[in-house]
């Protein structure tokens, strides 16, 4: 299996293990106007390596920050993340920073391509700030999995929105991380270039064995992934073995009637 060469100066490699990403007790509170906002409050969750889990809630649930408390984008206001078995809280700044750019992928719904740099160059891009020298192989698969080898010459805005998104995979996978996170990724594409990515996603779990944790709001979306986490004012109130899109937007018709009836 082709992997990213690695330049010997790595402050921070995840020990390989059954588990990708797991928090404990995991809470953040944002102040407003002086007001606490609990977004999370002790959140517990593993995800396994090789998995692809769903995400869901209703607006304000939670789904986002623990995205990014789990991603180390955001730090939480008490708890612990674990990226294989490394705690992030240990982490300085700089470590946090490096961890992110070789353990990490992204993968947002603005797709958040530089539009001056070439296909090519944004895929490249995690793999030169982390001073890491690329496998050519294993970036020459990774272009024919997301079907962009006629376009690495090209810049964004030549591209339509399922390809940059396809850009933007490809940019997380380029280091092989033990995670890819993915912030609502078909939010912005319609329903067959949705699909397409949502397919593209699920090979990369079966195929290479990859992690991806992925908030979404949509049941069809979800219904690719093993395993679908629903939250709710901060908490997981479901956690299902792929239950289908069906039952899916049963379950949020259900929490959302709930959550009007508390209020």
């Amino acid at each position: 299996m082709w992997r990213a060469a690695k330049t010997p100066a790595q402050d921070v490699t995840p020990t390989p293990g059954a588990v990708a990403v797991r928090t404990e007790q995991l809470t953040r509170v944002y102040r407003t106007g002086g007001q606490g906002v609990t977004a999370l409050a002790g959140v517990d969750a593993t995800f396994a390596r090789g998995t692809f889990t769903a995400v869901m809630g209703p607006s304000g649930s939670g789904k986002s920050t623990l995205l990014q408390t789990a991603a180390g984008l955001d730090r939480p206001t008490s708890g612990r993340v674990w990226i294989g078995a490394t705690e992030l809280s240990r982490l300085s700044e700089t470590a946090l920073t490096k961890l992110r750019r070789t353990h990490v992928g992204f993968v947002f719904q603005a797709f958040n391509l530089i539009g001056a740099l070439t296909v090519e160059e944004n895929i490249l891009l995690p793999l030169r700030l982390a001073d890491v020298r690329a496998d050519r192989r294993w970036l020459a698969e990774v272009v024919e999995r997301v079907g962009l080898g006629d376009r690495l010459r090209h810049r964004p805005s030549a591209l339509s929105g399922g390809q940059q998104q396809r850009v933007a995979i490809a940019r997380a996978l380029a280091t092989r991380p033990e995670v890819i996170f993915c912030d609502e990724p078909t939010g912005a594409l319609d329903t067959q270039t949705a699909a397409e990515v949502l397919a593209l996603l699920r090979a990369v779990v079966d195929e290479q064995g990859q992690t991806v944790i992925m908030v979404t709001h949509d049941p069809v979306a979800a219904s690719y992934a093993d395993r679908v986490m629903v939250l709710a004012d901060g908490r997981i109130v479901r956690d299902m073995p792929q239950p289908g899109a069906n039952r899916i937007a049963e379950e949020l018709a259900s929490l959302g009637r709930t959550v009007q009836g508390v209020r």
